[in-house]
């Protein structure tokens, strides 16, 4: 059995896609849920939510465009049709809304860090990051979801 190049890229294409979409999303939840607990749980939550998006989230923000790329050449696509360009514009909407995000997760997570500590902790400017951070989730969801139809559907507009 040989391997096909294209099966291969188009695999780790879909199964990075997967990783985004799921970890996003798991992780979104996870800190969500955590928001009326006490702080060593909130704590708990941002940092296993930081680390997800290291781990899991940052490689597959990095492999989309790259097996992305490998795809459209080699699989004949025009990289100027429509569905491809909206799909990019879409993807850096997201990217440009998860960059503040990990940012807001990281600051949330010291500012837990200092409040199990016992040094000053103002919940009220937490709120209103973790309030920024949930809004910020939305434009990039929906993108990756209109990204998901594009993919699939690949319209002729």
């Amino acid at each position: 059995m040989t391997i096909n190049a294209y099966l291969l890229i188009k695999t780790l294409h879909i199964l990075s896609a997967t990783v985004l979409f799921g970890t996003g999303l798991g992780i979104a939840f996870f800190f969500w849920s955590s928001r009326q607990s006490d702080d060593h749980a909130r704590l708990f939550a941002a940092r296993t939510t930081v680390l997800a998006d290291f781990l899991f989230t940052l490689p597959a923000v990095i492999l989309q465009p790259l097996t992305g790329a490998w795809l459209i050449l080699e699989g004949g696509f025009d990289p100027r049709a429509s569905w491809i360009l909206i799909s990019l514009g879409l993807y850096a909407l997201a990217g440009l809304c998860w960059i503040p995000v990990v940012w807001l997760q990281i600051k949330m997570k010291r500012m837990l860090e200092a409040s199990v500590a016992g040094r000053e902790f103002d919940e009220r400017a937490y709120e209103l990051l973790r309030r920024i951070w949930f809004l910020l989730g939305w434009p990039a969801f929906l993108a990756l979801v209109a990204v998901f139809w594009l993919m699939v559907s690949k319209p002729t507009w």
